[in-house]
């Protein structure tokens, strides 16, 4: 079961994107809400979310400053963020915030699922135009250092659970420590596998253990 929360203050909007999502599969339970308060409420209460499709432009406490506020109180749920706006300042400053993915709304209902299949596959989602200035963007200026997530190219849900793969964590448990199915727990460390070139729980956390450093 997909567990699915839009958030965007246009009542049409909502509804039409309720009807799209509902092409992502059978077992599709979507929510919505109009503004900041009245997702959050939904969000504390209903627990297990496995998307959010975010509006930046909300009114009262807009969807960027939401955003930041998701990824603090919420940080297992992944965001994608769905606006009228693709300038590359914005584009860049809602990636920065923690967004999973960013679709513009000048696109078509496939594209919007292309980009929510994919993030829920653990991948972030760029917009096709920006692509490019975002990835050479985003990687430059961090000040950070290389970590393992890094080194690997693991996206930030998936360095989650790899964080709790390390510690040896099964799927139901790293599951229930950040709010996930367990199926989406099994694609998140399908990719991570791959993308470590290992096949095995054993060979990632002797490969963790050997470059030791922040996941």
């Amino acid at each position: 079961m997909l567990r699915l929360l839009v958030i965007d203050d246009h009542a049409m909007v909502r509804e039409g994107l309720l009807q799209i999502l509902r092409k992502l599969g059978p077992n599709i339970v979507q929510y919505d809400a109009q503004d900041a308060e009245s997702a959050l409420l939904l969000l504390e209460t209903e627990k297990e979310f496995d998307l959010v499709l975010l509006d930046i432009m909300l009114p009262g406490t807009n969807g960027l400053s939401l955003l930041g506020i998701l990824r603090k109180r919420f940080p297992a749920v992944p965001v994608v963020v769905l606006s009228a706006l693709d300038d590359l300042d914005t584009v860049n400053r809602a990636m920065r915030l923690g967004a999973a993915g960013y679709v513009t709304k000048s696109g078509d209902g496939d594209t919007l699922l292309e980009a929510l299949r994919r993030v829920l596959e653990g991948e972030i989602y760029l917009p096709p135009h920006l692509h490019d200035k975002l990835s050479v963007s985003l990687s430059s200026g961090l000040g950070r250092t290389r970590t393992q997530a890094d080194r690997h190219g693991l996206t930030e849900g998936q360095r989650r659970v790899a964080e709790l793969l390390r510690e040896g964590k099964s799927n139901r448990e790293i599951g229930d420590l950040l709010g996930l199915t367990e199926g989406t727990v099994k694609v998140h460390v399908s990719k991570i596998f791959r993308k470590m070139g290992v096949v095995s729980r054993a060979e990632a956390i002797a490969l963790f253990q050997r470059q030791r450093g922040k996941l």
